[in-house]
């Protein structure tokens, strides 16, 4: 075979390989993502919960880069402290290893059964959660066939004096030469930006018998740093403080961790020989048909050792780690300004739990801010505010930018792979963004007609305006137990919400029948009654809107 034909064959498979683990992962996250999400959502600052939660986590979705990216999701939105985050963190790094020890079985035989069960599924199924299993097997085929592609690629290679020279370069004789192989697996896997793929390559390379086992232990090490980028990169364009610090904490446990095991490196490789044996493997050096058939059994439990080690020594050294991070971490200054728009990026769109958690950030932070200006027209009820009411047209403009940047998002992701559960959230949380911008027009029309009243010094009898005032506060009251409850739903909140709705329907009933008394009565102007029975429906159309806002909560958080 000529050496082109070799690194297309090799390359070819570990795009498969790639393939495979993607399209895994899609699918165990749309099949699993619910589920996940609510696990995450309750997670506690136990930090030995907090990484058993991590690692099963990651078992579940198989990679540790899409853990840690829906982390930082959470993070960004203030859904997750940085305490708890860096604790999940550290169990992810465990759960990964799973796919390692997968490949270690060697189940490349049912990789074409697998392809052509996970095909009928993807694309013959009508239902959805068919077809995301249909992902699930397809790329676990893909997988393993990928692996096969790799080994047949290598295996003419494997007796060529060239080759075995240049892999001989590898070597973990001296500290020189396993730094060099450490580097070599940072950099391959910030290439391809998957630990797993390059964990996988690397027990191809070790089974053919280019590489030495320490030399394959070596490189895995490396790969455990490389895998860090991926997080590195979410956070990118954020200027939540917390989420970079998700980020480096993950860089800072996985680069310590390297380094403890680099210190006592040939005592690591004994101990991981050792248990593999006592495990009932057969010696790392056995050979048949040309291959060291127990190489990847070995790496599998040496990448699977140097993780658990690392999540012991650092689930003790939790706050010193914390220390650390914030110590090597940017002062990111949040962004204080006040009429910021939503701000999303293409890096958690592959992770829709990731992604729904950054937009239901915005939509907190987007629900705080209209309610911050429905309080401030609401005080223009008993004195003028130039300044206040003044600024409508750009709080008016702003919720209606936020509007349609958060529903482009929203569409974005709905165009990606996700569950019907998903499909319902992007639903309800579009319906939410919309109530939120009405309830914008209605405090626009309230400012309009206040600037109106004191333009023409119109006044308000007392009643009237001890009326408009006791609705504002029961509207304000009302948008301010959805936000709450947005963050963390509690208890019987959809029958507050509907108790909130209809006490609103209530007073705006009372209050126009006692607006006829004072018609009737001559307590009240013409003019002033128009505008007293408008402001009344605006703030009982805002009470509407909360409602709408409160029932979508209640179906999603």
């Amino acid at each position: 075979m000529s050496l082109f034909n070799i690194i297309v064959q090799t390359l070819g498979g570990l795009g498969l390989f790639i393939l495979g683990m993607k399209m895994m992962t899609e699918g165990l996250q749309a099949t699993a993502g619910q589920k996940i999400r609510s696990i995450l959502e309750a997670i506690s600052s136990n930090r030995i919960l907090g990484a058993l939660t991590g690692a099963g986590v990651t078992a579940i979705v198989q990679s540790s880069s899409a853990t840690t990216v829906m982390l930082i999701g959470f993070v960004s939105a203030g859904i997750m402290g940085l305490e708890q985050a860096v604790g999940v963190v550290i169990g992810a790094n465990v759960g990964t290893t799973i796919t390692g020890q997968l490949i270690a079985f060697k189940l490349t035989k049912v990789a074409l059964p697998a392809i052509a069960l996970g095909v009928c599924l993807k694309y013959f199924s009508k239902k959805r959660n068919y077809r995301h299993i249909g992902d699930i097997i397809l790329g676990f085929g893909l997988l393993f066939y990928g692996m096969d592609v790799m080994k047949h690629g290598l295996s003419p290679i494997n007796s060529d004096p060239q080759f075995i020279s240049f892999f001989t370069r590898f070597s973990t004789d001296t500290m020189g030469g396993i730094l060099l192989c450490v580097l070599m697996g940072a950099v391959l896997t910030v290439a391809v930006q998957s630990s797993s793929a390059t964990v996988g390559l690397t027990m191809t390379l070790a089974t053919s018998g280019l590489l030495s086992f320490p030399t394959a232990l070596a490189l895995v090490l490396g790969e455990n740093i490389g895998t860090t980028i991926t997080a590195q990169l979410a956070t990118l364009g954020s200027n939540n403080a917390d989420a970079h610090r998700t980020a480096n904490a993950h860089t800072v446990f996985n680069v310590a961790g390297v380094g403890i095991i680099l210190a006592i490196f040939p005592f690591f490789v004994t101990i991981v020989q050792t248990v593999t044996l006592k495990m009932g493997a057969g010696s790392v050096d056995e050979v048949m048909n040309g291959e060291f058939i127990n190489s990847a059994r070995y790496i599998a439990n040496g990448h699977t050792l140097f993780n658990v080690i690392n999540a012991v020594v650092f689930l003790i050294f939790l706050p010193k780690l914390i220390q650390l991070t914030l110590l090597i971490s940017p002062k990111t200054k949040e962004s204080t300004e006040r009429y910021r728009l939503p701000q999303f990026d293409e890096t958690f769109i592959d992770s829709p739990i990731g992604a729904l958690a950054k937009v239901k950030g915005e939509i907190i932070r987007m629900s705080k801010f209209a309610h911050m200006n429905l309080k401030k027209t609401s005080t223009c009820l008993n004195q003028q505010d130039d300044d206040i009411l003044g600024e409508r047209e750009a709080v008016e403009e702003h919720l209606d930018s936020s509007q349609k940047v958060i529903i482009k998002y929203l569409t974005t992701i709905s165009q990606g792979e996700i569950n019907a559960p998903e499909a319902t959230e992007i639903s309800e949380m579009m319906r939410i963004v919309n109530n939120i911008e009405r309830l914008g027009d209605s405090m626009e029309n309230v400012s309009k007609m206040l600037e109106r009243i004191y333009d023409n010094k119109i006044e308000f009898s007392a009643d009237a305006k001890k009326d408009l005032i006791d609705i504002s506060r029961q509207v304000d009251q009302f948008f301010e137990l959805v936000i709450k409850e947005m963050s963390e739903k509690s208890e019987g909140f959809y029958q507050k919400a509907l108790a909130h709705e209809d006490l609103i329907d209530q007073m705006r009933e009372n209050m126009r029948y006692k607006h006829i008394e004072r018609l009737r009565a001559n307590e009240c102007s013409v003019d002033a009654g128009v505008l007293f029975i408008t402001m009344v429906s605006n703030y009982e159309k805002m009470g509407d809107y909360c409602y709408n806002i409160a029932t979508g909560v209640d179906r999603i958080i």
